[in-house]
């Protein structure tokens, strides 16, 4: 069987050029939105994306628009060669990978230059300032300002609005029918999908189940900088959350309880426990899980081990 090479395109007009004119055909497209370094949950979500769409798309980018400064920007991990490799590998491949080197600045010299890197940007941590005094100042955002401020966006205040802002320029850019994104990143999954609806995207957002490694860990990028210790430590957030689900519809406060317990008992930092409402992502209180008046309920977890910040989430229905 021939390995398919996706073709990669890293300009905006040729990115919109080639999706219209496949939509000028009649096509149907779909897109998985990334960071890169990719595992097996991505390659779930492509393969969630071919049930959808007749055509996929792969966005490479790593986002400065939702790093502050004090945050891991520089140092996240990239494998563009080893990224399309995995993509090949694919039983039935992707057709574009949209690889574009900055989103958020396409002055007269990078269109000349074809996206390719000037001497300037070397060294730029966020999107949000620049420091030096000569950057572009990007000054327009996105904010779904109800669902971003609890759990991610308490610890993590322009996250929510970096992410909002570059999925709708993906969103315009590509304009694809179909986007596919991993419940993993459960609040990002909602938001998007509250701005797809308040925004009137014609694009319909798909949330695809979380991929496990075998030991339980929620797959991500950043497990490759935990260490055999950290790894081991950090399989109590999984185990934590199974235990919570079995308690199905005990009292929230116990339930939010037994997980801080566990993770700080394995050597884990929390950054947040919380038990929210599926959908709006509104905290639920004791007397709502126990009464059953509600619908699903989501708990979310944000934990540090050692210097990496992981997060888990687990779905329980209570009706």
């Amino acid at each position: 069987m021939a390995i398919r090479e996706p073709e990669i395109i890293r300009n905006k007009e040729q990115m919109r050029n080639w999706t219209r004119s496949m939509r000028a055909q009649g096509k149907t497209i779909g897109l998985v939105p990334t960071m890169g370094y990719l595992h097996q949950g991505h390659l779930s979500l492509i393969a969630e994306a071919r049930k959808h769409a007749q055509l996929i798309v792969v966005s490479i980018y790593v986002n400065p628009g939702q790093f502050s400064a004090n945050e891991d920007l520089s140092t996240y991990p990239s494998d563009f060669q080893g990224d399309i490799e995995k993509l090949q590998s694919t039983p039935d491949g992707v057709d574009v990978v949209f690889n574009p080197y900055n989103l958020y600045d396409y002055g007269e010299e990078r269109e000349r230059s074809g996206g390719k890197k000037r001497e300037k940007d070397e060294g730029v941590v966020s999107c949000l300032e620049d420091e030096r005094g000569g950057g572009f100042g990007h000054e327009t955002w996105i904010r779904v300002e109800g669902l971003e401020k609890g759990m991610c966006g308490k610890s993590r205040p322009v996250f929510f609005r970096g992410v909002a802002t570059v999925v709708a320029k993906l969103f315009n850019i590509i304009e694809p029918d179909v986007a596919v994104f991993g419940k993993k990143d459960y609040q990002q999954w909602r938001i998007i999908q509250r701005m797809v609806r308040d925004l009137d995207f014609a694009v319909k957002v798909i949330g695809c189940e979380m991929i496990r490694d075998k030991d339980g860990l929620a797959m991500s990028s950043r497990n490759v900088y935990l260490s055999p210790q950290e790894r081991e430590q950090a399989l109590s957030i999984s185990r934590s959350l199974l235990e919570a689900k079995k308690g199905g519809r005990n009292i929230c406060s116990e339930l939010r309880r037994s997980v801080i317990e566990s993770i700080k008992a394995a050597g884990g930092k929390i950054d947040y426990v919380e038990i929210v409402d599926q959908e709006s992502l509104e905290a639920i209180n004791d007397e709502e899980i126990t009464s059953g008046g509600g619908g699903g309920i989501v708990i979310c977890v944000a934990a540090w081990f050692g210097k990496v910040r992981l997060i888990d989430n687990m779905e329980i229905d209570v009706l």
